[in-house]
């Protein structure tokens, strides 16, 4: 069986999360292991005897396998610690969700990224606003995040994709749940310019209680939170609060005193969040003015080693193809494949006869806009 189908296992144990499956990883070393441990194996773990009785009512009914055969049926992705497709950005948090269900994929794009939230109540005020700030940060090479609920977040995600930028959306439920219905063509749009994401196993339900501890996984994707409005008790509050705990910019959009929708808005500018007054603020608030040139950087740079072996031949002076692999060691039909992704990428130029030469000037700027 497939690594992380033990992942999803014990994921659909309810009350092993974080801390439990790190203790779980450091006492048996991996999850296979852990899994067909015996009880007093789990006790000395960590696991309580209801966790232990949990597990045991997973395995006797055999849920991992039927997990396993749907994911895979529905072509959903699976994400863990182990995988280095897992969002850099959401592992530095404090106890960062162990798995992630995905539909759509992430991108180096979206180390880049800002969260736009706000009250499922949206004024035309704010429906203005999160469109304008939406776009703004699609323009300039930035992700947005938000959550898919009605209001603000659909607001978002439908601008940034109208923009031509990623979005991503994080669910209250499972993946295969879109909630509300009403966003289920929404939510196809986003597989195809992002991800619809969830920690929670694939089938369940948007339950009320799922909802405010998702958004820690909203604000850890991300550089920032913009709350657009917001109203005391709103759930974009909670965003803010995990944003501020995970060391995150919040931003905050002013509003009347006298509207409900910007009560809560109004409290977080009068607590410190960073007011907003256009969408430029949050470039300049997190020093992403040249955002686009970053993301080109990143994107140029070689992404194995293949074409980092062969930028190294490549960056003395241009080479015909048979000395390029000589000099790389590497097989011709190897080199010619790499060599027209790095052209088609920008990175290389054929310069006629088999010869090729790197792109200098644009490789160095690109270089240089990373390391800035």
């Amino acid at each position: 069986m497939d690594a992380r189908a033990y992942w999803v296992g014990f994921n659909l144990v309810k009350g092993i999360g974080a801390v439990r499956l790190r203790g779980l990883l450091d006492f048996f070393g991996n999850l296979e292991t852990a899994w067909d441990a015996p009880g007093d194996a789990l006790m000395a773990a960590g696991l309580t005897p209801k966790l232990i009785e949990g597990l045991g009512r997973v395995k006797a009914e055999n849920l991992i396998e039927r997990a396993w055969n749907y994911i895979e049926r529905l072509d959903i992705g699976v994400l863990t610690w182990d995988d280095p497709a897992y969002p850099s950005r959401l592992k530095q948090i404090d106890q960062p969700p162990p798995v992630l269900y995905t539909r759509g994929g992430f991108a180096v794009q979206d180390d880049l990224a800002v969260a736009i939230v706000g009250t499922r109540r949206v004024t035309s005020y704010g429906r203005q606003a999160a469109e304008e700030i939406a776009a703004f940060l699609a323009h300039h090479g930035i992700t947005v995040v938000s959550g898919l609920a009605r209001g603000v977040d659909g607001v978002a995600h439908d601008a940034a994709l109208k923009a031509g930028g990623r979005t991503l959306a994080v669910l209250g439920s499972g993946v295969d749940r879109i909630y509300p219905p009403e966003h289920l063509r929404l939510a196809e749009r986003i597989e195809k310019q992002g991800a619809v994401i969830s920690d929670y196993p694939p089938g369940t339900p948007p339950e009320s209680t799922n909802f405010p501890p998702r958004n820690r996984i909203i604000s850890g994707l991300t550089l920032a939170t913009v709350v657009i409005e917001a109203g005391l008790e709103s759930g974009a509050l909670i965003t803010a609060t995990f944003a501020a705990e995970q060391g995150r910019e919040v931003f905050a959009l002013p509003g009347s005193i006298y509207a409900p929708q910007s009560k809560g808005a109004n409290r977080l500018l009068r607590d410190g969040a960073q007011l907003l007054l256009e969408p430029g603020d949050i470039l300049e608030a997190l020093n992403l003015q040249r955002a686009e040139q970053h993301q080109q950087a990143r994107l140029m740079l070689p992404e194995d080693g293949v074409e980092a072996s062969l930028v190294g031949v490549l960056e003395s002076e241009p080479l015909h193809v048979d000395e390029i692999c000589a000099q790389s060691g590497l097989p011709i039909d190897q080199v010619s494949a790499t060599l027209t992704i790095m052209e088609l990428k920008g990175m290389v130029r054929h310069m006629g006869g088999m010869n090729y030469s790197i792109i200098r000037e644009a490789f160095a700027d690109y270089r240089s806009d990373l390391d800035a």
